[in-house]
């Protein structure tokens, strides 16, 4: 029997804070209570399938009777950002977080990718990704000076116009970075931010670029692969994992287009899984504080919702989750530390089911790799006994 996984993961879609959340100032940020605060959020089927019915969750109402199986997942990794996230829900726990700069990158290191790119380097500091073209971007445009800066996150981000820095250009310069920014300096990710528009004016397009660090121990992909069982990424997932264990990939440009394309892959006849990060939530929204505009976001993304569960198949299933919090209406514009859902659903999942509380994303890891049978060579605890019929 052919049998497909569909992990969504809504990027940032925290449900609360987590036990930890005092080692990283985020004691009292809630992304859903936040978003669903609005008039914008609406969001029914998620609802079904037991969004509200998660442990916690007490300022929304539940359903009687859920469709599908849920509960709250807590993270185990030292970290709060989306490479972190995404290798725990594929089955590795970061116990050492990644470096951050939250006063900018070491000169020396700085100098080193100067000579190497043969541009000068501008803003070297924590900024938000609007603001620092809006700052930087008349300089950047007269000199022909990189943007560099970073956030609460461990990331290392160029900025560049693309009429002074083609789109290419700027992705060798991150090939060229990631080449540097290994051992002590081996941030999560380089992002390539490239922007358009005139002074007071600026907005970025949509090819941005991740470079991520390699995964550094196995994941359910490289099991599944190793297996003889396909892996697709959609969106963000290849760039997170810096393409290991992904054997197709899908580029997306926001989140309606990223799940087109995975309504889309239903048309396909694999088996395996299909990794879908939708990142608006957390790009677009949580980053800006627009609570209406990630409450939007979410709704659209329940209308879609209702596409792709008409056209599963009997022996497909899905999971919907998330890989950290970025609460629109808390202080700042970082990331929150906070539990993300989990949802499945299909024909094969049993109902009304509550998992309550798990200790890491990690166990969709092992409960992927225990739904098609294969040796579990990842962190994690199945509970595919749990959820399957």
């Amino acid at each position: 029997m052919k049998r497909r996984v569909f992990l969504i993961v809504l990027d940032s879609f925290g449900i609360g804070e987590a036990p930890d959340a005092a080692k990283f100032d985020d004691v009292g940020c809630n992304t859903l209570r936040s978003i669903t605060s609005s008039k914008e959020y609406s969001t029914p089927l998620m609802k079904e399938m037991g969004l509200f019915n998660i442990d916690g969750i007490d300022y929304m109402e539940g359903v009687e009777k859920t469709v599908g199986a849920y509960a709250r997942l807590s993270e185990q990794s030292a970290g709060k950002d989306t490479t972190i996230g995404h290798w725990e829900i594929a089955g590795i726990i970061s116990k050492n977080p990644l470096p951050t700069y939250p006063d900018g990158f070491p000169q020396d290191l700085l100098e080193r990718f100067s000579e190497l790119t043969g541009r000068g380097i501008l803003c070297n500091k924590p900024y938000s990704g609007t603001d620092v073209i809006r700052d930087y971007g008349k300089e950047h445009m007269e000199t022909g000076k990189l943007i560099v800066y970073t956030s609460a996150d461990s990331v290392f981000q160029i900025a560049a116009h693309e009429e002074i820095v083609p789109v290419e250009e700027l992705y060798r310069y991150c090939e060229i970075a990631r080449k540097l920014l290994t051992g002590e300096h081996g941030v999560g990710r380089v992002i390539a931010r490239p922007f358009i528009g005139t002074e007071g004016n600026f907005t970025r397009t949509p090819r941005r670029h991740d470079y991520s660090l390699m995964p550094p121990e196995a994941t359910m992909m490289d099991a599944l692969l190793q297996n003889g069982y396909a892996t697709y990424g959609v969106g963000k997932i290849y760039d997170i994992f810096a393409g290991k264990g992904i054997e197709h990939t899908t580029r997306i440009l926001n989140n309606i287009d990223g799940m087109e394309k995975t309504i889309a892959l239903q048309e396909e006849a694999f088996n395996g899984l299909c990794f879908v990060n939708l990142v608006d939530f957390d790009m677009v929204y949580g980053h800006r504080n627009d609570i209406d505009g990630y409450a939007k976001a979410a709704t659209k993304f329940d209308e879609q919702l209702k596409t792709f569960l008409s056209r599963m198949k009997d022996e497909d299933i899905l999971m919907i989750t998330a890989d950290h919090g970025c609460d629109p209406g808390f202080k700042g514009t970082d990331h929150s530390r906070e539990y993300v859902p989990f949802l499945a659903y299909g024909k094969d999942i049993k109902e009304n089911v509550n998992l309550g509380t798990r200790n890491s994303f990690a166990d969709i890891a092992a409960t992927i790799q225990d739904i098609f049978g294969i040796e579990q060579i990842t962190a994690g605890n199945s509970f595919k006994d749990a959820i399957m019929k």
